[in-house]
């Protein structure tokens, strides 16, 4: 596609974070405030480590928008680290001078872990593998791009997303499905979504969420970690945004690559998912009972996840995202240095969390609005919000209708019967 699309750039530790989002039509009703939420909402969550207390995320607005309205020209967003001052030396832009380095190397003599350069791989992380890639003697340059920290910019660029949708009529949300093995209930998911916004995992079910947490803490109480699962549903979706004729243009194969692209993120699935593989088709496919008296098209059930053929059928889009356990761990694993090759007892540590489950799902639902905004504008057009507002008002009215064209007799309906064809399955 690459209607709407956007960079990110910065390190874990450095001066901030940056943005750039290219594709937003013009006249779309855009301020900071609109991406405060979202990004304060990727902070939250119990389990979460002191780097959290420490910033307190809001991106700027540098470009591409003028008096509260989107130009039609790239926007340039910025979010500032505020732990940046306790690595101005460490991750200093220009040449260290010969003063500069001496006094990085008499930190690290002294104990200070900041100044010392990193050698002790950890296991799960991008380290190894990254510094082999680039030739690097210091994984500090590996890992300072390769952190999760760089999916605040991508918040930030999704809480844009989340304005045009909103225009549109399309809005996400996501919630924690799953904590350290303990899965929602969803008889027992009551919570509204307000509810279980504010809840400590942002989770529906609160005798899951209990148990949830339980697991968390047994898991800081051992040094470890535990990962888990989210949800992302996004409501609103017309029908046709994808295709099914070549590859690239199907909407669940770039929404799977989306949402694997984040991180700690190392499975996705769609509607039912593999949960599907242990059923009948009878007990899997949604039966299409027809177009209700508004012209919707009406699906028993959304076990597809809003998604056939790679094509939206106009129900919700469910995408769940399989969250690993964090690959920083208090009580770390025995490693190799990249150095001398040979095995350490321990893994390098550096501040970390123990769990990030509902703020990934943050960052899943930026990265699903991100998607659907860029299909819709393929599909729509318009050089302003204006424009591809009313070309989506113009489909939805002709999708509503009965399709025009074949032949029936006078007073009889135009059916089809229930002999397949030679076509394949989607």
């Amino acid at each position: 596609m690459g209607r709407l699309r956007f960079l990110t750039a910065g390190e874990s530790h450095g001066q901030a974070l940056g943005v750039i989002v290219e594709g937003v039509p013009a006249g779309l009703a855009l301020t900071a405030e609109d991406l405060v939420t979202d990004l304060a909402r990727r902070q939250r969550g119990y389990g979460r480590g002191a780097r959290q207390a420490i910033e307190h995320d809001r991106a700027e607005i540098l470009s591409g928008v003028r008096h509260g309205r989107t130009l039609g020209s790239p926007i340039l967003l910025i979010v500032r680290n505020r732990d940046w001052e306790n690595w101005t030396l460490v991750m200093q832009v220009e040449p260290l001078s010969d003063d500069k380095a001496a006094a990085l190397r008499a930190a690290a003599d002294g104990g200070n872990k900041k100044a010392a350069p990193v050698t002790r791989v950890r296991p799960g992380h991008a380290d190894l593998a990254g510094a082999l890639k680039y030739g690097f003697d210091d994984v500090r340059d590996v890992l300072e791009r390769a952190s999760a920290r760089e999916t605040a910019a991508r918040v930030a660029a999704g809480g844009i997303a989340r304005r045009l949708l909103g225009e549109l009529g399309v809005e996400a949300w996501s919630f924690t499905a799953e904590v350290g093995g303990v899965a929602v209930d969803r008889a027992r998911a009551l919570r509204s979504r307000e509810e279980a916004d504010a809840s400590p995992l942002r989770c529906p079910d609160p005798d899951a969420e209990a148990a949830m947490i339980a697991r968390i803490d047994e898991a800081r109480e051992r040094g470890d970690t535990v990962g888990g699962v989210f949800e992302v549903v996004v409501r609103g979706v017309p029908v046709g945004l994808g295709s099914y004729v070549q590859w690239d243009r199907r909407l669940d194969a770039a929404l799977a690559a989306a949402v694997m692209s984040i991180n700690i993120v190392k499975g996705v699935e769609l509607g039912l998912g593999f949960e599907q593989t242990r059923r009948f088709g009878s007990e899997v496919h949604d039966v299409i009972e027809g177009r209700g008296d508004d012209g919707h098209w009406i699906h028993r059930s959304n076990n597809a996840g809003g998604l056939t053929g790679g094509v939206s059928n106009g129900e919700p889009i469910v995408v769940r995202g399989a969250v690993k356990p964090i690959s920083t761990l208090a009580r770390p694993l025995p490693s190799a240095d990249l150095i001398t090759g040979l095995p350490v007892e321990k893994a390098h540590y550096e501040r970390s969390d123990i769990s990030v489950v509902p703020a990934a799902g943050v960052v899943g639902e930026a990265m699903a609005m991100l998607t659907i905004a860029d299909f819709m504008l393929d599909k729509f057009g318009g050089d302003s919000v204006a424009e591809t507002s009313d070309n989506l008002a113009r489909y939805r009215a002709r999708i509503a209708a009965a399709p025009l064209g074949g032949v029936a007799a006078p007073g009889e309906a135009l059916t089809g019967t229930d002999v397949a064809g030679s076509g394949g399955d989607d």
